[in-house]
């Protein structure tokens, strides 16, 4: 579904990323992990087109979609829940949705959407007149998602969902992304708590300062010695 070929991006004269390829295909859940300043965020920048890559190929459902103005993107299919959630804090939690499905006319499918976002956050229904910016870390973090999954994507890109949100509510988090693919949207999950991450994907690749160091499948490389001393505390 999705690929990439030898992509390099730079911000000003320093390399973010050198030379990355990787692939998702159709139904997967594919995580990236890596330390802080790794690539991940910037990858997904890449691919939705907020940044531009100085080399290399990105392709979706096999059309070079590089270069592509970020709105584009969205009406072929590619949405995004970025890095500290980023909801309109001056909007409900019900125009915040409708916000993701801006590109969307069928009033009744947008109807069939939002209801299916409440059912997976039922917390949002109890709040859906609220401001945003009044609502907790973790409920904003499922409105993010949930806005996200508003236009109906094939490819969901989940940047940091669990970042700096109690247990309780990463658990929350992670079942909502296990219930997203198995309603069959692929998703491509950026996420620093490696453990859930492996626990919650197909496969894995690893990024250490813009470039992919290992991949393979999450078990495997939920049990590699190397992950477990550098991002499982093991």
């Amino acid at each position: 579904m999705l690929s990439l070929d030898n992509v390099s991006v730079n911000y000003g004269a320093i390399e973010a990323l050198t030379g990355i390829s990787l692939h998702v295909d159709k139904g997967e859940v594919v995580t990236l992990i890596g330390a802080n300043g790794a690539g991940k965020t910037t990858t997904l920048r890449t691919i939705t087109g907020l940044l531009q890559p100085r080399d290399g190929k990105i392709s979706f459902e096999g059309e070079d979609i590089g270069g592509r103005p970020t709105h584009r993107l969205v009406a072929k299919g590619i949405s995004m829940a970025p890095e500290g959630r980023g909801v309109f804090a001056n909007l409900s939690v019900r125009e915040n949705l409708q916000m993701g499905a801006y590109l969307k006319k069928d009033k009744r499918a947008i109807a069939s959407e939002m209801e299916r976002v409440f059912q997976m956050f039922p917390r949002l229904k109890e709040r859906e007149s609220q401001k945003a910016g009044t609502l907790s870390g973790g409920e904003q973090q499922m409105l993010a998602i949930g806005r996200a999954l508003m236009s109906q994507p094939r490819l969901l890109l989940l940047d940091e969902p669990s970042l700096g949100l109690a247990p309780l509510v990463v658990h929350t988090i992670f079942e909502a992304i296990d219930e997203i693919k198995s309603k069959g949207t692929t998703i491509l999950l950026v996420e620093q708590n490696a453990h859930a991450a492996l626990k919650h994907s197909d496969r894995a690749y690893v990024l250490e300062t813009g470039r992919i160091v290992m991949e393979g499948s999450s078990k495997q490389l939920a049990v590699d010695p190397r992950i477990k001393e550098a991002y499982l505390g093991e």
